[in-house]
């Protein structure tokens, strides 16, 4: 007898449970599968946007084609999962176990895809590595660079300021300066704009020539006074050196007076050369005080040079004449003292080349035999009431420089010997 009002359950209906259970366990597997695919392929994105804004080599380009598949690959598996999901109500009441067990079939079948995809995403992004360091490397130096940069840009216009303040222009410098401000908006707007790399290379550059303007704007009140003590400097000595030239013409006159024509006739020119010489400079040192006054600080240095190298030319030359007339006297009162001198260093070489051999190296008898030959033609060419005594003192000079060339000859093949 059943009693009025109850319901029969038969084993079906417990089976039909066990089966919605186990299906709603596969949709939610397939769920989490989905959501950890989801967060992979998320994190990873942020890997390949740094590697693609830092790095434009093949590989990396490879990288971000090989993420775009995969990306594909994501997108299908996604859209079978979904279409899985959306194909069976797993709450509704009349589910039937071989529904149940369709949709469970189904759900795994995308969980397994879902996870196999993930593997490969997994997969992709450890190779990733050296990549990614090299990436985070780079991107690691970005906002130090820019601010090192922005920081000696102020530092410069700082030191520009301040040495305005004391009267100086530095006009070059304040344009130098302004030539950067382009630069300084491409840096601020960033590497969203103009990549990675060439923000820091950009931000480089501007810190290297800010620190340049700011050193040279620190310097520049030094620079002045250097300038003013090389005008002072260069004033006297042409002022002294236009004294030392009035005194060759009667050195010239000596030497016209008491020695062989070819002993002074390539000094004839030195006085007026002299003069002309010493007029030219201090027209240059004046030119270069002109442009002092003015902060004209690169001309200032280019005539004060060129002012120098007239002054020293003319110094050798004057120099010289004093010296020729200095070295005739001597040569005059006492010529056996410059032979002694050049035969020692004949004799000297002579014995170096015999140094542990049995005869000398023909390579260096050679010119030894000749320099003294020359030695002896030169001491008898001092004949008549004015001997060419210049001749004979570059004589023997040229037959020292050969003993000297010998001797140096022989050291160097000895120590690569001995090497």
């Amino acid at each position: 007898m059943t009693s009025h009002g109850t319901r029969r359950w038969g084993w079906g209906a417990g089976r039909g449970d066990g089966g919605r259970a186990e299906a709603q366990a596969a949709k939610d597997a397939a769920a989490t599968a989905f959501y950890e695919l989801d967060t992979a392929q998320r994190d990873l994105r942020i890997s390949i946007e740094t590697i693609s804004a830092v790095d434009d080599s093949p590989a990396a380009r490879k990288v971000v084609s090989d993420f775009t598949a995969l990306g594909r690959r994501i997108d299908e598996v996604s859209a079978e999962y979904i279409t899985a999901v959306d194909a069976h109500d797993l709450d509704r009441v009349d589910l039937d176990p071989g529904t149940a067990a369709r949709a469970r079939t189904e759900l795994q079948q995308a969980t397994n895809r879902l996870e196999k995809v993930r593997a490969d995403l997994n997969h992709f992004a450890h190779n990733l590595g050296p990549l990614l360091e090299k990436a985070e490397t780079q991107l690691a130096r970005l906002a130090p660079s820019v601010e090192r940069a922005r920081q000696a840009l102020l530092a410069a216009s700082n030191a520009l300021d301040a040495v305005r303040d004391k009267g100086y222009r530095a006009d070059e410098l304040a344009a130098r300066l302004a030539r950067l401000a382009p630069e300084l908006t491409k840096l601020n707007q960033g590497a969203g704009v103009h990549g990675v790399q060439e923000t820091i290379r950009r931000a480089m550059d501007m810190q290297r020539e800010a620190e340049t303007l700011r050193a040279e704007a620190e310097q520049l009140p030094r620079r002045a006074e250097d300038l003013d003590k090389r005008l002072g400097s260069l004033r006297t000595r042409a002022q002294a050196l236009a004294t030392r030239a009035e005194r060759v013409p009667p050195v010239l006159s000596e030497l016209r007076r008491r020695f062989a024509s070819p002993s002074w006739q390539d000094l004839q020119p030195v006085p007026e050369q002299a003069q002309r010489a010493v007029r030219e400079a201090e027209g240059k040192i004046g030119e270069a005080a002109r442009a002092r006054a003015e902060q004209r600080w690169a001309d200032a240095t280019a005539l004060l040079g060129t002012a120098r190298a007239l002054l020293n030319n003319t110094d050798e030359a004057v120099t010289a004449a004093q010296d020729r007339l200095r070295r005739l006297n001597e040569v005059q009162a006492n010529h056996q003292a410059d032979v002694d001198r050049t035969r020692f260093a004949i004799r000297d070489a002579q014995r170096l080349a015999m140094a542990g051999r049995d005869r000398p190296d023909p390579r260096h008898a050679a010119p030894l035999d000749a320099a003294v030959e020359r030695l002896d033609r030169a001491v008898e060419g001092l004949v008549g009431r004015h001997p060419d005594y210049w001749h004979f003192l570059m004589e023997l000079d040229a037959v020292r420089d050969t003993a000297a060339h010998v001797v140096q000859e022989i050291r160097s093949e000895r120590g690569s010997g001995a090497r």
